[in-house]
């Protein structure tokens, strides 16, 4: 049986495929992306080329004043934390992360005298808020990891407004060639540089590369998007270096057109 939240993996052919990972594989992923805690910024600065930040400041700007913004997968808070005058909810399925998450968003929310966010332990597969809720939702290096990629944009869908709009970031993987070479600089430069940081030949990054290994390309992802029910589908590499690809979907404003 699956933990509670998780959906069943009857169907999925391997551990970890383009639709999503099992339940044994996620359990274990979770762990080590909890063990990244301490130098998660750090070595994501060093493998991005310092890129990261700039995809995130890129992101945030689809977030307007006043609006209600929910993070799924924030981890450590790194994106939410610069999130202003939004009415903010974060989720990830680790309370660990959780923990962190809220000691920085909340000093960034008072330094601007900004209401307390909201923090919710669960799973995108999973989410226990109200239909029709957000007018966005974020989802920073996460989807990747989602359990079930099409349970979790379902349930996206479900708590967004009509009308409001799922923005993902996630490593970039266009078409074969592209994707091909994504997967050399995660097996040598990534492995090098965080085993350096960690001072950990077993590190936790090892399983970044593995995720990125059976990540589908954006073409796909833009498909399942649009069979859930999204409409005005984007989806494109982030330049300068085409390290990261952004997609973009929004709920349809007539409920009727959402597939069910």
């Amino acid at each position: 049986m699956p933990e509670e939240g998780l959906p069943s993996d009857e169907g999925r052919v391997h551990g970890i495929d383009a639709e999503g990972i099992d339940t044994d594989e996620w359990n274990q992923l979770m762990r080590h992306l909890e063990a990244t805690i301490p130098v998660y910024d750090k070595v994501n600065s060093i493998v991005t080329l310092g890129q990261d930040s700039r995809w995130r400041r890129h992101v945030a700007k689809s977030a307007q004043p006043g609006m209600k913004v929910l993070e799924v997968g924030c981890g450590p808070g790194t994106f939410a934390e610069h999130l202003a005058g939004v009415d903010l909810t974060c989720l990830d399925p680790s309370a660990e992360m959780l923990a962190v998450a809220k000691k920085r968003i909340e000093a960034a929310r008072l330094a601007r005298s900004e209401d307390p966010a909201s923090y919710v332990a669960a799973t995108a597969e999973s989410i226990p808020l109200d239909d029709d809720s957000f007018d966005r939702v974020f989802c920073l290096f996460s989807f990747r990891d989602f359990h079930d990629k099409n349970k979790g944009l379902t349930e996206i869908l479900r708590v967004l407004k009509p009308g409001g709009k799922l923005v993902i970031c996630d490593a970039g993987k266009g078409r074969f060639p592209h994707g091909l070479l994504g997967r050399l600089w995660m097996a040598t430069v990534v492995q090098v540089v965080a085993r350096i940081v960690t001072k950990n030949p077993d590190h936790p990054w090892k399983w970044l590369a593995k995720t990125y290994v059976h990540f589908g390309t954006i073409p796909f992802y833009r498909k399942m998007m649009r069979e859930v029910g999204y409409e005005n589908i984007r989806g494109r590499l982030l330049l300068p270096f085409l390290m990261a690809g952004k997609l973009s979907g929004e709920k349809p404003k007539d409920e009727r057109r959402i597939k069910t």
